[in-house]
């Protein structure tokens, strides 16, 4: 990776995280997104669009042995990530694989994972604010993989009794439900980000999953601030990492940038 770097801590989840300081950094997002696709032991974790491979290491701690696939385009990213790996001794658990999202059916067979998660580009090509930031555009832009790939590649990676999460922007949930409908994968769980009580909602958390139906569960907003610009307690939970044994969650861990 070329330019300077910085390593940054987070503490409730014992993991340090090595980021270019003028690129792409991580932000809220992969946390939340974590939190919402639940922890226990399931028998294969896959991301769609690793950056520096955040959110595989935090199912690697929130997932006991599971086995956790980080999949990037970005080779600089990918190789960023797989030094994260190391960082942190989770070679063992947690592999990434630098390639398109699109050529995954050459690697794993259908049904490979029991979750499958993505944050992915939200933003179609031509549309929004260019970052002078280098690789930033890729991670924010559609460039090889659109919504509709996403989706189908996250329907052909996920067992039948598995679950898909994503985090995406609410401007395109209108067109994220329609997608999903005309792949026949049934939309489980939604929840609204909000930056407090009295904004538009930032981002949305879904849960999905293929051949089954049922209703949606509509759950209670999520506010990422609470009084003036202190994280919610709800935040802080989510911040403080999983719980372990004879330990209370912590309040005061440090977070990652705010968007």
């Amino acid at each position: 990776m070329t330019g300077e770097e910085t390593i940054d801590e987070l503490k409730g989840y014992d993991l340090r995280i090595i980021q270019p300081r003028d690129g792409y950094r991580f932000s809220l997002d992969p946390l939340l997104l974590a939190d919402f696709a639940g922890g226990g032991e399931v028998g294969g974790v896959i991301d769609l669009g690793a950056g520096c491979g955040v959110i595989p290491m935090l199912m690697a701690r929130k997932r006991g042995s599971s086995r956790i696939v980080g999949v990037e385009v970005q080779e600089e990213m990918a190789a960023l990530a797989g030094r994260n790996v190391v960082l942190n001794g989770l070679s063992d658990r947690v592999e990434i694989l630098c390639c398109d999202i699109l050529s995954l059916r050459n690697y794993f067979p259908a049904s490979s994972f029991d979750l499958v998660v993505a944050n992915p580009p939200y933003r179609k090509q031509g549309t929004g604010r260019i970052s002078p930031k280098s690789g930033r555009d890729r991670a924010r832009h559609e460039t090889t993989a659109t919504l509709a790939d996403f989706l189908e590649t996250a329907k052909y990676l996920v067992s039948p009794t598995g679950t898909i999460s994503f985090i995406y922007h609410p401007v395109r949930l209108a067109e994220f439900c329609s997608v999903a409908a005309a792949m026949k994968l049934a939309l489980l769980r939604l929840r609204m980000v909000h930056g407090n009580a009295g904004a538009a909602a930032r981002m949305v958390l879904l849960e999905l999953a293929k051949g089954r139906k049922g209703d949606l569960e509509v759950m209670p907003p999520l506010f990422v601030y609470g009084e003036g610009r202190e994280y919610s307690e709800e935040v802080k939970v989510v911040l403080s990492g999983p719980l372990r044994q004879g330990e209370r969650r912590r309040s005061g861990s440090p977070a990652p940038e705010r968007e």
